[in-house]
Formats: structure tokens, sequence, C-alpha cells
């Protein structure tokens, strides 16, 4: 059989990372739609519930057709703890800050995510030899620094708030990737989502019993709960299966290319819903920001130079 060539595409991983894409464009608009109903730690708990239990189904086939393995029950906890953590700040980002503006600042997660796999992974840290890759940290750098300080706002504490919540989200997200890579690469995608998701439900439960208030959801209109469903499948369910796909096939640092062009896709979005937009200047730096991480995806496909 003709092996693959160096340029081959892995079509199933590309459309992984472009449905990721499109599951989690929807999620912050959902997620501000529904600041307006609940508490953070309500509106979490129903909508990875839902999450949930979408794959619920899946996991109880692969147990009754002895297909799950048992090591699945050790291995989610290393991705649960970053997820339980960066879930939380998510949705408390938006209780201080537009969604285009966070997704926006979300992007610093592709950084983290190079960071923390040349690091942890022995096979990425020739990136540190190229010269492209150290020049496209400097453009995120610069690019993230203009985003937030010609934000309208940004003198404001609450948007500070806002803006501390999102970088250390970004963090935490280069742990997330990092452990699914590490710990469930060679586990079903929806069989390693669905144990950490349980595992989540069970931390959110627990957490909603101090933080939250549960009976707003008495007071919650129709669109709200259809909100909390498909926000949960959608941008939870769908969205984080396929990026566990994405992240088997194409490794940890290409699919968060999806991190790139979410938040022009959410601005869009948002500004027909919500009404926001971003200045001129924003969206200078927002561009810079962007092309220091497609140079850094750039640099990973650049031979380096020998000796």
């Amino acid at each position: 059989m003709r092996k693959n060539s160096p340029s081959h595409i892995d079509t199933p991983g590309i459309l992984s990372c472009v449905g990721t894409l499109l599951c989690w464009s929807s999620a912050p608009l959902f997620i501000e739609y529904l600041t307006g109903h609940l508490d953070l730690w309500t509106q979490n708990l129903l909508r990875y519930g839902a999450a949930c239990l979408f794959w619920l189904p899946v996991l109880l086939m692969a147990a009754k057709a002895g297909r799950l393995p048992k090591r699945v029950w050790v291995c989610a906890l290393l991705p649960f703890i970053p997820n339980i953590i960066m879930q939380n700040l998510w949705a408390a980002a938006f209780y201080y800050i537009d969604p285009g503006f966070a997704s926006l600042l979300a992007t610093t997660a592709f950084l983290w995510v190079i960071i923390l796999s040349i690091i942890f992974f022995t096979d990425e840290r020739r990136l540190l030899k190229n010269r492209q890759f150290r020049l496209s940290i400097i453009l995120s750098l610069v690019g993230l620094a203009g985003v937030m300080f010609f934000h309208p706002a940004f003198t404001c504490s609450y948007t500070i708030i806002g803006i501390a919540i999102m970088l250390l989200y970004g963090f935490i997200w280069g742990l997330y990737a990092v452990a699914v890579k590490a710990a469930l690469k060679d586990i079903d995608a929806r069989v390693g989502f669905s144990v950490v998701s349980i595992y989540t439900i069970v931390s959110l439960f627990i957490l909603i019993l101090f933080k939250g208030r549960p009976s707003r959801c008495l007071e919650m209109p129709f669109s709200g709960w259809a909100a909390v469903i498909v926000s949960g499948i959608v941008g939870i369910a769908v969205g984080h299966v396929l990026y566990y796909i994405s992240i088997r096939r194409l490794g940890s640092t290409t699919p968060s290319l999806v991190q790139l062009a979410q938040p022009f896709v959410v601005v869009v979005i948002s500004y027909v819903i919500f009404g926001e937009s971003l200045s001129a200047l924003q969206l200078i730096f927002g561009v810079v920001l962007i092309a220091g991480s497609a140079l850094a995806i750039l640099s990973k496909r650049t031979p380096l130079p020998t000796g």
C-alpha cells in the first residue's frame, strides 16, 4: 500500500476543527443570553447536564458491549481538573465583558497550548529553534495588549476583572488541551468526554449548593431552557468531542486554529444580536494577534535549520 506523502491532508481532522469552530462560536452568545436568567453556577450545571445526557447512551452502550476500558475513569481525571476550572471561568467572564471581546481574549489559549506542548511533548520542543515561532509570540503579545488597551471600557474595574478572568481561562485551556492529548489520545472521543462530563457534573452540583441560585430555574422562560439545551449539546457535547477527535488526529497545537477565527465569527453574530462592536484600533490589533497565532501554526510546518 502506498504511504501518504508528507503533504497529505487529514480531512477528518480538518473537518473536526471546522466543526469545533462552528459549535464554539455559538456558545458565547447563548451564555450571554443566559446571564439575564441564571447565575453562572446554575447555568454551568444545566448546560453541562444537557451535554452529559447527550453522550450518556454512548457510554452505556460501550459498557454493555465490553468496549469501555476501565482505565478511562482514571485517565479522565487529568483533563477533568482543568475542565471544571475553565468552564466556570468561561461562564463568569460574560458577566463582566461582551462575548466578542471575551472570545478575542480567549485566543491567548492558543499560545499556552504551544508553550505547554513544548514543555510536555518532546516532539514539539523543536519549535523553539524556529524564528517564525518566536516572532509569532511577539506579534500575539502586541496584538493582545492593543486589543485590551483600546477597549472603550478598559479602565472600568468590571472590565479589568473580565480581562483577568479570560487571561486565566486561556492558561487553563492550554492545560486542558495538553491533558486531553496525554490522557485520552487512544480512547474513543465520545467515551472520554462522557466520563469527563460526569465528573464535571458532580463537581458543578457541589458548587451550586454553596454558590448558585437554582430556584431561578423555575422562573426561566421556554427560550431560556431552549438556550440551555441547544448550547449544552452544540457548544459542549458536540464541540468538545470534535475537539478531542481533532487533537487525536492532528496533535494539540493545530486544532487550536479554531481559536483564531472564532472571535470574528462571534463579533459578527454578537453585533446583530446584542449590538456589540469593536473599535477600529481593536480590530487592527486583533488582526495582529491572530496573525501571530497563525504564524505559530506555519512555523510548525517550516523546515528547521540543521546543525
